[in-house]
């Protein structure tokens, strides 16, 4: 359960604004998204492998610059 503490006089809008953040920070619906549909290890591990590639990649044009 998210609490978010209201001080005295604060903009309601601002409140709203914590909540959403500190919801965002749980990951629920990020979670939500990948329980939709089932991924095999090997595909996840795959996807992961390119990623990885891809940051590396980046980095070493980084440090070419």
């Amino acid at each position: 359960m998210i609490i978010v503490p209201v001080k005295e006089g604060e903009n309601i809008d601002r409140a709203l604004k914590k909540f959403k953040r500190k919801f965002e920070k749980t990951g629920v619906i990020k979670e939500l998204r990948q329980r939709q549909q089932f991924i095999k290890p090997s595909i996840k591990k795959r996807q992961e492998l390119l990623k990885a590639q891809y940051i590396q990649h980046l980095r070493d044009q980084e440090e070419g610059l």
